[in-house]
């Protein structure tokens, strides 16, 4: 077949998105014919682009794949006036670029925000069956961290992402919180499948992976027992439920760490102020990542109500192939929260009640034994979610188009 990818972000950029795209264009490349169609590298690139109206790439890493680049604007990602011009510019130019793009197949994914329903038109336009992979759900997301108000704006994204939404011949997701919050709008259940990003998993008798002294020091710094939040610091995190838990437990030696940046972080480290048990670390380099897994007794992941279905944390998976536990502070319908209580390798909390997250902070740090059964269990469940099987997954959706 003949593949049109469309989404904004492609390496030379470093987004969840741009990686996620290069490695269904690593699947699909394999037995496909792959355009990517994206915009100027913008987001933290490792590389820039001179300005066209349209550049031509091929990408051979790891598959051949032609990489068609519009003359977006290319603002930093925190410049976020800026940062949609670069949505809009792309749109503005991507959608004519695509109507000469020969394929069997529109596969849109979801940067800008609205690229779905950019999809949807293109795929309408060219008569062409539409997939539509959501990494997180809009408008909701933007809702909800105040991108934009309440009103016409909204309801207007939302009545249009429906229709993007039923006009796609499958719609892939990262969860089944998420499956479930998009078949309530109406759409058919059988077209509304599961993918999740899994995680690399170690063979048989692989040696374990080297750890950084100088890492695990900075993380756990003198704490008896460290509860690590590794990753973005958004919107969508129940930050002040877990600052406030952390404040329960600070006479305990119980330390809450953030490794990252983002959005939130500003916001947080303030209302973190003398707190003696919470630590904020930059990110580390991905060489690190093993020794940053490693460095935790347990790892954190954090949706606030509201948000269940709208984000899907992926990094789940990494934490149960390191053979941690994690504690979920979420509603209990998170796909995160589900798979820690059904596998046994977590807890789950109440992201609205910082006495319940310190309560299970206690709770883990004083069962050594119990932990250590967790982080068994947590390194069995992750097999069931390995990597590779879920792109194989991905590419046997998509190659149904051939019988639709």
């Amino acid at each position: 077949m003949r593949i049109l990818l469309l989404n904004l972000y492609y390496p030379p950029d470093t987004s969840a998105t741009a990686k996620m795209a290069a490695t269904v264009v690593g699947a699909l490349g394999a037995r496909h014919d792959v355009t990517v169609l994206c915009g100027r590298p913008s987001y933290d690139p490792s590389e820039r682009r001179p300005w066209r109206f349209w550049q031509s790439e091929l990408d051979t890493a790891p598959r051949r794949a032609t990489v068609l680049r519009v003359g977006s604007s290319a603002y930093p990602r925190f410049q976020m006036k800026k940062r949609l011009l670069n949505y809009l510019s792309y749109v503005v130019l991507a959608v004519p670029r695509a109507l000469f793009v020969p394929c069997d197949i529109v596969l849109a994914m979801t940067d800008p925000p609205f690229e779905g329903i950019l999809g949807a038109f293109v795929a309408l336009l060219k008569r062409k069956p539409c997939f539509y992979n959501i990494r997180d759900l809009y408008p909701e997301m933007a809702l909800g961290g105040s991108l934009i108000p309440p009103g016409r704006l909204g309801r207007l994204w939302e009545r249009l992402h429906r229709w993007a939404l039923r006009r796609a011949t499958r719609v892939i997701v990262l969860g089944d919180d998420m499956r479930e919050h998009i078949i309530a709008k109406g759409v058919d259940p059988s077209r509304v499948v599961t993918v999740r990003d899994g995680a690399e998993i170690a063979p048989p008798g692989a040696p374990p992976p080297a750890l950084d002294p100088q890492v695990l020091r900075a993380i756990r710094g003198g704490f008896r027992f460290v509860l690590l939040h590794a990753g973005n610091l958004g919107f969508y995190g129940a930050w002040e439920t877990l600052l406030e838990a952390a404040r329960l437990v600070e006479d305990e030696g119980i330390g809450l760490v953030f490794v990252g940046e983002g959005a939130q972080f500003d916001t947080v480290r303030a209302a973190a102020a003398g707190a003696k048990n919470v630590r904020f670390l930059p990110f580390f380099p991905a060489s690190k990542i093993p020794s940053v897994l490693a460095a935790a007794d347990v790892h954190v992941i954090t949706v606030k109500r509201g948000l269940e279905g709208v984000v899907v944390p992926s990094k789940l998976f990494g934490i149960l192939a390191a053979g941690k536990p994690v504690l979920v502070v979420a509603p209990p319908e998170c796909d995160a929260a589900r798979i820690a209580l059904a596998r046994g390798c977590g807890l789950a909390a109440d992201p609205a009640k910082p006495a319940e997250v310190a309560a299970a902070a206690r709770a883990l740090a004083g069962a050594p034994e119990k932990l250590k059964q967790m982080g068994e269990s947590a390194r069995a469940a992750a097999s069931a979610y390995d990597r590779l099987s879920e792109l194989q997954r991905f590419v046997k959706i998509v190659e149904g188009a051939e019988t639709s």
